[in-house]
């Protein structure tokens, strides 16, 4: 079964702000890489939602609802309601997670 892939506002403003920090850094051409990438891994969460990991994050806290997948150094975090796959998070990696997930995702 194919799932819709949706992300929510704020995931959506986290790939947009990579996207333009891309694009500051190292070009164009490489920001469009980087989308593209994203892309990729959206159409992978379309047929096979449930093959991401807990992320450790959550998982010391007892929270499993919560999946990730990886385009290294990047992290997108997101949760299956079937029918659809809610893309909640879009990060670096190398931020301080812990605290970004606290208050994205449990409203601390």
């Amino acid at each position: 079964m194919k799932h819709a892939v949706l992300l929510t506002d704020d995931a959506a403003a986290d790939l947009a702000d990579i996207v333009d920090y891309v694009v500051a850094a190292d070009g164009p051409l490489r920001a469009r890489r980087v989308l593209d990438q994203f892309e990729a891994t959206i159409a992978r969460l379309e047929e096979l939602p449930e093959r991401g990991v807990h992320p450790p994050e959550l998982l010391s806290l007892g929270i499993r609802e919560y999946r990730e997948v990886f385009f290294k150094p990047y992290r997108v975090i997101y949760r299956v309601q079937a029918p659809s796959v809610w893309v909640y998070v879009v990060a670096d990696g190398r931020r301080d997670m812990q605290r970004l997930l606290a208050r994205r995702l449990l409203g601390a």
